[in-house]
């Protein structure tokens, strides 16, 4: 097969995304997939993502993580496909595309910057005095006062490698809150990738969710990455229910490429 991909990344989230409307790489398997993310034998990724035709939406987002299998919804995915999208000139005010956990909008800012409506959150579970919710993929949520002293690697993979999350999985997001109500820092290991990632979009959601500065109403939480910086916004209402909750930050493309395989 004669791969043509386009490599994207999202505040060094990254991900090899190839034009699929025509259906050239429906056949891709799992093992190619985890072959093309190798960042060693491969072109190298967090993931990888194809773009699909679908009735009825702009286009449809299928995401496969970097251990081949197909995966749940990626944040940072989504804001990189809605550039992509728009650099194949499929141009909109607001972009309406289909992915694993259902209908998304997103749009593109004057400064580039893409904004993605993620999944509205209705539930947040107390775990061991940590938090657990799904933003569209599973995360757990452990706050730490220093987390750039961490080891995201150990303690990420002794979570998300116990019994209770052995078999399912899930994200583990070690969050610390800065002196500012509004700003927070994340570091995310990433089921799938199976390691700590530069970003991860979902994760940054989740973890803005439950550091809220207003309990109820509007809030706007900065998050700092390893990768740079995204934004959500939200509506926050009574019994921990989020409405109206927005993703923002860079999506930027890397470099194009063929591969044979």
């Amino acid at each position: 097969m004669t791969f043509q991909f386009h490599k994207y990344q999202g505040t060094g989230n990254d991900f090899i995304i190839a034009d699929n409307r025509n259906k050239e790489y429906k056949d891709i398997t799992n093992d190619e997939v985890r072959r093309l993310c190798d960042r060693r034998f491969g072109i190298g990724a967090d993931g990888l993502m194809l773009l699909n035709a679908k009735d009825g939406f702009d286009f449809e987002m299928k995401y496969y993580n970097a251990d081949g299998r197909e995966g749940t919804m990626c944040g940072n995915g989504g804001r990189c496909m809605v550039k992509f999208a728009y650099h194949l000139g499929i141009h909109r005010d607001i972009y309406h595309f289909m992915a694993v956990d259902g209908e998304h909008k997103a749009e593109i800012d004057t400064d580039g910057i893409v904004s993605l409506k993620m999944k509205d959150v209705d539930t947040v579970q107390k775990f061991h005095g940590d938090l657990i919710l799904n933003t569209g993929s599973p995360h757990y949520i452990k706050m730490v006062p220093d987390v750039m002293s961490l080891d995201v690697y150990k303690k990420g993979s002794e979570i998300r490698h116990s019994k209770e999350f052995e078999e399912a999985g899930i994200n583990v997001n070690f969050v610390e809150q800065t002196d500012l109500d509004d700003k927070i820092i994340v570091r995310t290991y990433e089921r799938g990738v199976e390691d700590e990632t530069y970003s991860c979009g979902t994760g940054v959601t989740a973890a803005a969710l439950v550091c809220y500065h207003n309990e109820n109403g509007f809030n706007d939480v900065e998050v700092k990455t390893l990768g740079g910086t995204l934004t959500v916004e939200y509506d926050r209402l009574e019994n921990a229910v989020y409405r109206n909750i927005w993703l923002c930050g860079p999506a930027e493309k890397v470099f194009d490429g063929v591969v044979k395989f």
